[in-house]
Protein backbone atom coordinates (compact mmCIF):
# COMPACT_ATOMS: atom_id res chain seq x y z
CA UNK A 1 0.00 0.00 0.00
CA UNK A 2 1.19 3.48 -0.82
CA UNK A 3 0.20 6.55 1.13
CA UNK A 4 0.76 10.20 0.51
CA UNK A 5 3.90 12.03 1.55
CA UNK A 6 3.63 14.81 4.11
CA UNK A 7 6.78 16.57 3.03
CA UNK A 8 8.48 19.49 1.42
CA UNK A 9 9.67 19.63 -2.16
CA UNK A 10 12.08 16.71 -2.76
CA UNK A 11 15.71 17.67 -2.62
CA UNK A 12 18.73 16.37 -4.48
CA UNK A 13 21.78 15.16 -2.54
CA UNK A 14 24.98 17.10 -3.15
CA UNK A 15 27.17 15.65 -5.88
CA UNK A 16 29.80 14.62 -3.33
CA UNK A 17 27.33 12.26 -1.65
CA UNK A 18 26.59 8.84 -3.12
CA UNK A 19 23.05 8.68 -4.47
CA UNK A 20 21.02 6.25 -2.35
CA UNK A 21 20.21 3.06 -4.29
CA UNK A 22 16.93 1.16 -3.98
CA UNK A 23 17.16 -2.05 -1.96
CA UNK A 24 14.73 -4.82 -1.19
CA UNK A 25 16.11 -7.71 -3.23
CA UNK A 26 16.96 -9.64 -0.05
CA UNK A 27 13.86 -10.87 1.78
CA UNK A 28 14.71 -13.00 4.82
CA UNK A 29 11.00 -13.60 5.53
CA UNK A 30 8.57 -15.30 3.18
CA UNK A 31 5.30 -13.45 2.71
CA UNK A 32 3.57 -15.99 4.95
CA UNK A 33 6.20 -15.58 7.70
CA UNK A 34 5.95 -11.81 7.43
CA UNK A 35 2.18 -11.91 7.79
CA UNK A 36 2.39 -14.14 10.88
CA UNK A 37 4.74 -11.68 12.58
CA UNK A 38 2.63 -8.67 11.61
CA UNK A 39 -0.56 -10.34 12.83
CA UNK A 40 1.11 -11.25 16.14
CA UNK A 41 2.24 -7.64 16.59
CA UNK A 42 -1.34 -6.45 16.14
CA UNK A 43 -2.51 -9.11 18.62
CA UNK A 44 0.08 -8.01 21.19
CA UNK A 45 -1.21 -4.45 21.12
CA UNK A 46 -4.85 -5.50 21.15
CA UNK A 47 -4.60 -7.95 24.05
CA UNK A 48 -1.55 -7.01 26.14
CA UNK A 49 -1.08 -3.38 25.15
CA UNK A 50 1.29 -0.81 26.56
CA UNK A 51 1.96 0.44 30.09
CA UNK A 52 3.71 3.53 31.36
CA UNK A 53 2.14 6.43 29.43
CA UNK A 54 1.74 9.64 31.43
CA UNK A 55 -1.85 10.28 32.49
CA UNK A 56 -2.30 13.11 29.98
CA UNK A 57 -1.18 10.91 27.08
CA UNK A 58 -3.25 8.02 28.40
CA UNK A 59 -6.35 10.20 28.22
CA UNK A 60 -5.48 11.35 24.70
CA UNK A 61 -4.98 7.77 23.56
CA UNK A 62 -8.27 6.71 25.17
CA UNK A 63 -10.01 9.55 23.35
CA UNK A 64 -8.52 8.13 20.15
CA UNK A 65 -10.05 4.73 20.86
CA UNK A 66 -7.57 2.91 23.10
CA UNK A 67 -9.06 0.88 25.95
CA UNK A 68 -7.64 0.67 29.45
CA UNK A 69 -7.41 -2.73 31.16
CA UNK A 70 -8.07 -3.14 34.87
CA UNK A 71 -4.32 -3.12 35.47
CA UNK A 72 -3.96 0.19 33.59
CA UNK A 73 -2.41 -1.14 30.39
CA UNK A 74 -3.62 0.56 27.21
CA UNK A 75 -4.77 -1.72 24.41
CA UNK A 76 -5.06 -0.70 20.76
CA UNK A 77 -7.27 -2.49 18.27
CA UNK A 78 -5.99 -3.32 14.82
CA UNK A 79 -8.48 -0.81 13.42
CA UNK A 80 -6.93 2.04 15.45
CA UNK A 81 -3.40 1.12 14.39
CA UNK A 82 -4.29 0.73 10.71
CA UNK A 83 -6.07 4.09 10.71
CA UNK A 84 -2.96 5.76 12.15
CA UNK A 85 -0.81 3.99 9.56
CA UNK A 86 -3.06 5.25 6.80
CA UNK A 87 -2.69 8.86 7.96
CA UNK A 88 1.09 8.60 8.41
CA UNK A 89 3.28 9.63 5.46
CA UNK A 90 5.00 6.82 3.58
CA UNK A 91 7.97 9.06 2.76
CA UNK A 92 9.52 11.90 4.73
CA UNK A 93 11.68 14.65 3.28
CA UNK A 94 14.58 15.30 5.65
CA UNK A 95 16.29 18.62 4.83
CA UNK A 96 19.93 19.36 5.34
CA UNK A 97 21.21 22.62 6.80
CA UNK A 98 22.16 23.30 3.19
CA UNK A 99 19.10 22.55 1.06
CA UNK A 100 20.78 20.35 -1.56
CA UNK A 101 22.01 18.01 1.18
CA UNK A 102 18.43 16.89 1.89
CA UNK A 103 17.16 13.32 1.68
CA UNK A 104 13.86 11.61 0.98
CA UNK A 105 13.38 8.76 3.45
CA UNK A 106 11.13 5.86 2.46
CA UNK A 107 10.31 3.51 -0.43
CA UNK A 108 13.40 1.33 0.35
CA UNK A 109 15.85 3.99 -0.77
CA UNK A 110 18.97 3.08 1.24
CA UNK A 111 20.74 5.74 3.32
CA UNK A 112 23.60 5.17 5.76
CA UNK A 113 24.29 7.23 8.87
CA UNK A 114 25.67 7.43 12.37
CA UNK A 115 23.89 7.11 15.68
CA UNK A 116 24.29 5.99 19.24
CA UNK A 117 25.42 7.35 22.55
CA UNK A 118 29.04 6.26 22.98
CA UNK A 119 30.63 7.39 26.22
CA UNK A 120 34.22 6.71 25.15
CA UNK A 121 36.45 7.72 22.27
CA UNK A 122 39.39 5.72 20.95
CA UNK A 123 42.54 7.85 20.80
CA UNK A 124 44.07 6.83 17.47
CA UNK A 125 47.68 7.54 18.46
CA UNK A 126 47.84 5.93 21.90
CA UNK A 127 45.10 3.31 21.60
CA UNK A 128 43.67 4.58 24.91
CA UNK A 129 39.92 4.68 25.52
CA UNK A 130 38.97 7.92 27.23
CA UNK A 131 35.73 9.66 28.09
CA UNK A 132 34.18 11.38 25.08
CA UNK A 133 34.18 15.18 24.94
CA UNK A 134 32.45 17.93 23.01
CA UNK A 135 35.50 18.22 20.81
CA UNK A 136 35.19 14.51 19.97
CA UNK A 137 31.55 15.04 19.01
CA UNK A 138 32.45 17.92 16.71
CA UNK A 139 35.28 15.88 15.15
CA UNK A 140 33.01 12.89 14.45
CA UNK A 141 30.37 15.08 12.83
CA UNK A 142 32.95 17.05 10.84
CA UNK A 143 34.21 13.75 9.43
CA UNK A 144 30.60 12.75 8.66
CA UNK A 145 30.32 15.91 6.57
CA UNK A 146 33.33 14.86 4.49
CA UNK A 147 32.37 11.20 3.93
CA UNK A 148 30.68 10.68 0.55
CA UNK A 149 28.94 7.44 1.53
CA UNK A 150 27.48 8.71 4.81
CA UNK A 151 24.17 10.44 4.11
CA UNK A 152 23.26 11.82 7.54
CA UNK A 153 24.58 12.13 11.06
CA UNK A 154 22.79 11.40 14.31
CA UNK A 155 24.71 12.34 17.41
CA UNK A 156 27.05 9.34 17.87
CA UNK A 157 28.46 10.12 21.32
CA UNK A 158 27.77 11.94 24.57
CA UNK A 159 29.98 14.88 25.55
CA UNK A 160 30.95 13.67 29.00
CA UNK A 161 32.72 16.93 29.82
CA UNK A 162 29.34 18.72 30.14
CA UNK A 163 27.27 17.73 33.17
CA UNK A 164 24.21 20.02 33.15
CA UNK A 165 21.28 18.67 31.10
CA UNK A 166 20.37 21.93 29.35
CA UNK A 167 24.01 22.79 28.67
CA UNK A 168 24.59 19.29 27.29
CA UNK A 169 21.66 19.47 24.86
CA UNK A 170 22.52 23.00 23.72
CA UNK A 171 26.23 22.25 23.22
CA UNK A 172 25.37 19.01 21.41
CA UNK A 173 22.95 20.79 19.07
CA UNK A 174 25.47 23.53 18.36
CA UNK A 175 28.42 21.19 17.77
CA UNK A 176 26.40 18.96 15.43
CA UNK A 177 25.01 21.92 13.48
CA UNK A 178 28.39 23.65 13.27
CA UNK A 179 30.17 20.52 12.03
CA UNK A 180 27.97 19.29 9.17
CA UNK A 181 25.48 20.60 6.63
CA UNK A 182 23.98 17.13 6.18
CA UNK A 183 20.71 16.15 7.89
CA UNK A 184 21.29 15.45 11.56
CA UNK A 185 19.52 14.15 14.63
CA UNK A 186 19.77 14.97 18.32
CA UNK A 187 18.37 13.53 21.52
CA UNK A 188 16.97 15.41 24.50
CA UNK A 189 17.50 14.84 28.20
CA UNK A 190 13.99 16.14 28.87
CA UNK A 191 11.09 17.93 27.20
CA UNK A 192 12.23 21.15 28.89
CA UNK A 193 15.30 21.40 26.66
CA UNK A 194 13.42 21.09 23.34
CA UNK A 195 12.40 24.75 23.07
CA UNK A 196 15.85 26.26 23.66
CA UNK A 197 17.44 23.81 21.22
CA UNK A 198 14.92 24.67 18.49
CA UNK A 199 15.46 28.38 19.26
CA UNK A 200 19.17 27.74 18.65
CA UNK A 201 18.34 26.05 15.34
CA UNK A 202 16.22 29.08 14.36
CA UNK A 203 19.14 31.40 15.05
CA UNK A 204 21.47 29.18 13.03
CA UNK A 205 19.12 29.50 10.04
CA UNK A 206 18.79 33.23 10.54
CA UNK A 207 15.23 33.93 11.68
CA UNK A 208 12.58 32.97 14.19
CA UNK A 209 10.47 30.08 12.92
CA UNK A 210 12.92 29.20 10.15
CA UNK A 211 13.58 25.73 11.54
CA UNK A 212 9.93 24.70 11.28
CA UNK A 213 10.20 25.30 7.53
CA UNK A 214 13.59 23.59 7.24
CA UNK A 215 13.82 21.04 10.07
CA UNK A 216 17.34 19.83 9.33
CA UNK A 217 17.73 17.97 12.64
CA UNK A 218 15.44 15.15 13.76
CA UNK A 219 14.34 14.58 17.33
CA UNK A 220 15.46 11.07 18.22
CA UNK A 221 12.87 9.92 20.76
CA UNK A 222 13.06 6.65 22.65
CA UNK A 223 9.32 6.34 23.10
CA UNK A 224 9.31 2.84 24.60
CA UNK A 225 11.13 0.91 27.30
CA UNK A 226 10.83 -2.73 26.24
CA UNK A 227 9.01 -4.89 26.94
CA UNK A 228 5.81 -3.08 25.97
CA UNK A 229 6.04 0.05 28.10
CA UNK A 230 5.92 3.67 27.02
CA UNK A 231 8.71 5.90 28.26
CA UNK A 232 7.03 8.79 30.12
CA UNK A 233 9.92 11.11 29.28
CA UNK A 234 9.85 9.97 25.66
CA UNK A 235 6.13 10.72 25.37
CA UNK A 236 6.66 14.24 26.71
CA UNK A 237 9.69 14.89 24.49
CA UNK A 238 7.78 13.67 21.43
CA UNK A 239 4.87 16.00 22.14
CA UNK A 240 7.07 19.06 22.60
CA UNK A 241 9.25 18.27 19.57
CA UNK A 242 6.19 17.82 17.35
CA UNK A 243 4.84 21.15 18.59
CA UNK A 244 8.09 22.82 17.48
CA UNK A 245 7.98 21.28 14.01
CA UNK A 246 10.71 18.68 14.46
CA UNK A 247 10.69 15.52 12.38
CA UNK A 248 10.48 12.65 14.86
CA UNK A 249 12.48 9.44 14.85
CA UNK A 250 10.94 7.03 17.34
CA UNK A 251 12.98 4.09 18.62
CA UNK A 252 12.26 0.55 19.77
CA UNK A 253 15.41 -1.33 20.81
CA UNK A 254 14.41 -4.53 22.55
CA UNK A 255 17.15 -7.04 23.24
CA UNK A 256 16.26 -10.61 22.29
CA UNK A 257 16.49 -12.90 25.30
CA UNK A 258 16.48 -9.97 27.74
CA UNK A 259 13.88 -7.28 27.04
CA UNK A 260 12.23 -9.06 24.10
CA UNK A 261 11.51 -12.77 23.44
CA UNK A 262 14.54 -14.99 22.71
CA UNK A 263 13.24 -16.18 19.34
CA UNK A 264 13.96 -13.83 16.46
CA UNK A 265 10.34 -14.07 15.30
CA UNK A 266 9.01 -13.21 18.76
CA UNK A 267 11.47 -10.37 19.19
CA UNK A 268 10.54 -8.93 15.79
CA UNK A 269 6.84 -9.11 16.60
CA UNK A 270 7.24 -7.34 19.95
CA UNK A 271 9.43 -4.65 18.40
CA UNK A 272 6.93 -4.12 15.61
CA UNK A 273 4.13 -3.78 18.17
CA UNK A 274 6.20 -1.13 19.97
CA UNK A 275 6.74 0.69 16.67
CA UNK A 276 2.98 0.59 16.04
CA UNK A 277 2.44 2.11 19.49
CA UNK A 278 4.76 4.99 18.56
CA UNK A 279 2.87 5.54 15.32
CA UNK A 280 -0.45 5.72 17.19
CA UNK A 281 0.99 8.10 19.79
CA UNK A 282 2.41 10.44 17.14
CA UNK A 283 -0.86 10.30 15.21
CA UNK A 284 -2.81 11.15 18.37
CA UNK A 285 -0.58 14.17 19.00
CA UNK A 286 -0.53 15.38 15.38
CA UNK A 287 -2.21 13.31 12.65
CA UNK A 288 0.04 12.79 9.66
CA UNK A 289 3.12 14.33 11.31
CA UNK A 290 6.35 13.30 9.52
CA UNK A 291 7.95 10.50 11.54
CA UNK A 292 10.66 7.93 10.90
CA UNK A 293 10.62 4.81 13.03
CA UNK A 294 13.84 3.17 14.19
CA UNK A 295 13.36 -0.57 14.72
CA UNK A 296 16.48 -1.96 16.34
CA UNK A 297 16.12 -5.64 17.25
CA UNK A 298 19.21 -6.02 19.40
CA UNK A 299 20.55 -9.47 20.27
CA UNK A 300 21.78 -10.92 23.57
CA UNK A 301 24.75 -13.23 23.90
CA UNK A 302 22.77 -15.66 26.03
CA UNK A 303 25.93 -16.99 27.65
CA UNK A 304 26.35 -13.67 29.46
CA UNK A 305 23.21 -11.62 28.83
CA UNK A 306 25.30 -8.85 27.25
CA UNK A 307 24.19 -7.09 24.06
CA UNK A 308 25.92 -8.46 20.95
CA UNK A 309 25.55 -6.56 17.71
CA UNK A 310 27.94 -8.33 15.38
CA UNK A 311 26.50 -11.82 14.98
CA UNK A 312 24.61 -13.40 12.13
CA UNK A 313 21.44 -13.23 14.23
CA UNK A 314 21.79 -9.44 14.44
CA UNK A 315 22.30 -9.22 10.70
CA UNK A 316 19.23 -11.21 9.74
CA UNK A 317 17.05 -9.62 12.45
CA UNK A 318 17.80 -6.11 11.21
CA UNK A 319 17.22 -7.16 7.61
CA UNK A 320 13.89 -8.69 8.63
CA UNK A 321 12.96 -5.50 10.50
CA UNK A 322 13.67 -3.53 7.32
CA UNK A 323 11.51 -5.92 5.30
CA UNK A 324 8.62 -5.68 7.77
CA UNK A 325 8.56 -1.89 7.88
CA UNK A 326 9.31 -1.52 4.18
CA UNK A 327 6.42 -3.78 3.21
CA UNK A 328 4.15 -1.70 5.46
CA UNK A 329 5.35 1.54 3.82
CA UNK A 330 6.69 2.86 7.12
CA UNK A 331 9.70 5.22 6.78
CA UNK A 332 12.26 3.56 9.00
CA UNK A 333 15.75 3.01 10.31
CA UNK A 334 17.37 -0.22 11.46
CA UNK A 335 20.54 -0.92 13.37
CA UNK A 336 23.51 -2.44 11.57
CA UNK A 337 27.27 -2.10 11.59
CA UNK A 338 27.53 -2.76 15.31
CA UNK A 339 30.69 -4.65 16.12
CA UNK A 340 31.66 -6.25 19.40
CA UNK A 341 35.35 -5.73 18.56
CA UNK A 342 37.21 -3.01 20.43
CA UNK A 343 39.53 -2.18 17.51
CA UNK A 344 39.19 -1.66 13.75
CA UNK A 345 40.43 -5.20 13.15
CA UNK A 346 39.32 -8.23 11.13
CA UNK A 347 36.43 -8.92 13.52
CA UNK A 348 35.17 -5.34 13.18
CA UNK A 349 35.43 -5.61 9.40
CA UNK A 350 33.47 -8.78 8.97
CA UNK A 351 30.83 -7.94 11.58
CA UNK A 352 30.20 -4.51 10.10
CA UNK A 353 30.39 -5.83 6.55
CA UNK A 354 27.71 -8.48 6.65
CA UNK A 355 25.34 -6.66 9.00
CA UNK A 356 25.30 -3.49 6.90
CA UNK A 357 25.13 -5.48 3.66
CA UNK A 358 22.07 -7.49 4.70
CA UNK A 359 20.22 -4.42 6.02
CA UNK A 360 20.97 -2.46 2.86
CA UNK A 361 20.06 -5.31 0.52
CA UNK A 362 16.79 -5.70 2.44
CA UNK A 363 15.95 -2.08 1.57
CA UNK A 364 16.43 -0.34 4.93
CA UNK A 365 15.54 3.32 4.47
CA UNK A 366 18.18 4.31 7.02
CA UNK A 367 21.00 2.03 8.18
CA UNK A 368 21.84 3.45 11.58
CA UNK A 369 24.70 2.94 14.07
CA UNK A 370 26.46 1.73 10.94
CA UNK A 371 29.67 3.67 11.03
CA UNK A 372 32.40 4.88 13.33
CA UNK A 373 31.56 2.76 16.38
CA UNK A 374 33.40 0.00 18.22
CA UNK A 375 32.96 -2.05 21.38
CA UNK A 376 29.20 -2.73 21.04
CA UNK A 377 28.55 0.99 20.26
CA UNK A 378 30.19 2.16 23.47
CA UNK A 379 33.27 3.61 21.74
CA UNK A 380 33.41 6.18 18.91
CA UNK A 381 36.32 6.61 16.51
CA UNK A 382 36.64 9.03 13.59
CA UNK A 383 39.30 6.78 12.08
CA UNK A 384 36.89 3.86 12.15
CA UNK A 385 34.35 6.21 10.57
CA UNK A 386 36.43 6.88 7.46
CA UNK A 387 37.28 3.18 7.13
CA UNK A 388 33.58 2.35 7.34
CA UNK A 389 32.80 5.02 4.75
CA UNK A 390 35.01 3.11 2.32
CA UNK A 391 33.15 -0.10 3.15
CA UNK A 392 29.77 1.57 2.67
CA UNK A 393 30.74 2.81 -0.78
CA UNK A 394 31.22 -0.79 -1.88
CA UNK A 395 28.00 -1.93 -0.17
CA UNK A 396 25.92 0.83 -1.79
CA UNK A 397 27.40 -0.14 -5.15
CA UNK A 398 26.41 -3.76 -4.56
CA UNK A 399 22.84 -2.72 -3.70
CA UNK A 400 22.65 -0.75 -6.94
CA UNK A 401 23.05 -4.03 -8.82
CA UNK A 402 23.66 -4.63 -12.52
CA UNK A 403 22.51 -2.04 -15.05
CA UNK A 404 21.45 -4.03 -18.13
CA UNK A 405 21.49 -1.38 -20.84
CA UNK A 406 21.21 -2.56 -24.48
CA UNK A 407 24.20 -0.34 -25.22
CA UNK A 408 26.28 -2.58 -22.94
CA UNK A 409 25.39 -5.67 -25.01
CA UNK A 410 26.74 -4.45 -28.32
CA UNK A 411 28.00 -7.00 -30.85
CA UNK A 412 29.93 -4.38 -32.81
CA UNK A 413 32.00 -3.37 -29.77
CA UNK A 414 32.94 -6.97 -29.05
CA UNK A 415 33.76 -7.56 -32.72
CA UNK A 416 36.02 -4.48 -32.81
CA UNK A 417 37.97 -5.65 -29.77
CA UNK A 418 38.38 -9.34 -30.57
CA UNK A 419 39.39 -8.45 -34.14
CA UNK A 420 41.65 -5.63 -32.99
CA UNK A 421 43.73 -5.03 -29.83
CA UNK A 422 42.26 -7.99 -27.95
CA UNK A 423 41.46 -5.99 -24.82
CA UNK A 424 39.01 -3.32 -23.70
CA UNK A 425 41.36 -1.18 -21.62
CA UNK A 426 41.55 1.74 -24.00
CA UNK A 427 38.12 1.39 -25.53
CA UNK A 428 35.83 4.41 -25.58
CA UNK A 429 33.10 2.53 -23.67
CA UNK A 430 35.56 1.54 -20.94
CA UNK A 431 36.63 5.13 -20.46
CA UNK A 432 33.04 6.35 -20.42
CA UNK A 433 31.98 3.82 -17.77
CA UNK A 434 34.98 3.82 -15.46
CA UNK A 435 33.36 6.32 -13.06
CA UNK A 436 29.69 5.43 -13.37
CA UNK A 437 29.90 1.62 -13.38
CA UNK A 438 32.73 1.28 -10.86
CA UNK A 439 33.39 2.55 -7.34
CA UNK A 440 36.95 2.95 -6.08
CA UNK A 441 38.07 2.89 -2.45
CA UNK A 442 39.63 6.04 -1.04
CA UNK A 443 41.54 4.16 1.69
CA UNK A 444 41.57 0.53 0.62
CA UNK A 445 44.85 -0.45 -1.00
CA UNK A 446 44.75 -2.10 -4.45
CA UNK A 447 48.41 -1.75 -5.30
CA UNK A 448 50.58 -4.76 -6.03
CA UNK A 449 52.59 -6.18 -3.15
CA UNK A 450 55.82 -4.71 -4.56
CA UNK A 451 54.25 -1.25 -5.00
CA UNK A 452 52.91 -1.41 -1.45
CA UNK A 453 56.31 -2.40 -0.09
CA UNK A 454 57.99 0.41 -2.01
CA UNK A 455 55.49 2.86 -0.45
CA UNK A 456 56.60 1.82 3.04
CA UNK A 457 53.95 -0.85 3.76
CA UNK A 458 51.28 1.62 4.98
CA UNK A 459 48.47 0.20 7.12
CA UNK A 460 44.80 0.95 6.70
CA UNK A 461 44.75 2.47 10.19
CA UNK A 462 47.61 4.83 9.31
CA UNK A 463 45.79 5.90 6.16
CA UNK A 464 42.65 6.51 8.19
CA UNK A 465 44.59 8.66 10.66
CA UNK A 466 45.95 10.72 7.78
CA UNK A 467 42.50 11.14 6.26
CA UNK A 468 40.96 12.28 9.57
CA UNK A 469 43.83 14.68 10.19
CA UNK A 470 43.34 16.23 6.75
CA UNK A 471 39.59 16.71 7.33
CA UNK A 472 40.03 18.31 10.74
CA UNK A 473 42.92 20.47 9.59
CA UNK A 474 40.59 22.04 7.00
CA UNK A 475 38.60 23.54 9.89
CA UNK A 476 34.91 24.32 9.88
CA UNK A 477 32.75 23.10 7.01
CA UNK A 478 31.71 26.69 6.28
CA UNK A 479 27.91 26.42 6.07
CA UNK A 480 27.32 28.24 9.38
CA UNK A 481 28.55 31.81 9.14
CA UNK A 482 30.91 33.06 11.86
CA UNK A 483 28.43 35.89 12.57
CA UNK A 484 25.57 33.48 13.30
CA UNK A 485 27.90 31.23 15.24
CA UNK A 486 28.98 34.13 17.44
CA UNK A 487 25.35 35.15 17.98
CA UNK A 488 24.45 31.61 19.06
CA UNK A 489 27.37 31.44 21.47
CA UNK A 490 26.39 34.75 23.02
CA UNK A 491 22.65 33.99 23.27
CA UNK A 492 22.87 30.44 24.59
CA UNK A 493 26.17 30.41 26.48
CA UNK A 494 27.65 27.67 24.30
CA UNK A 495 31.14 27.47 22.90
CA UNK A 496 33.38 25.10 21.05
CA UNK A 497 37.07 24.64 21.77
CA UNK A 498 38.84 27.73 20.42
CA UNK A 499 40.62 25.88 17.63
CA UNK A 500 37.23 24.78 16.22
CA UNK A 501 35.17 27.94 16.44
Amino acid sequence: MRRGSRSRQPTTPAQAVTSPPTGGAYRPLSDAQRDLIVDHAFDLLASIGMAGAPERHTRLLEDAGATRRDDGRLCFSRTIVEAALQRAPSTVDLPGFVEDRGLTIGAKSVHIGTGGAAVRTLDAESGVYRESTLRDLWAMMRVVDACPNIHYGLRPLVARDIADDLALDLHTAYAVTHATAKPTGVSFTSAATVDPVVDLFDMALGSEGAFASQPFSMAVVVHVVPPMRFSPEGCEIMERAIARGMIIQTCSAGQAGATSPPSLAGSLAQGLAEIFAGIVLADTLSPGHPCIHAFMPFISDLRSGAMSGGGGEAAVASAAAAQLLGDLDIPHAVSAGITDSKHADNQAGYEKGYTVTLAAQAGADMVQLAVGMLGSIMVASPESLVIDDDMCGAILRAVRGVDVDPAFLDLDIVESVVSGDGHYLGHEQTLSLMRSEYVYPSLGDRRSVDEWLDAGSPTLWAEAQRRVADILAAGAAGHLSPKRGAAIQSAFGVELPKELS
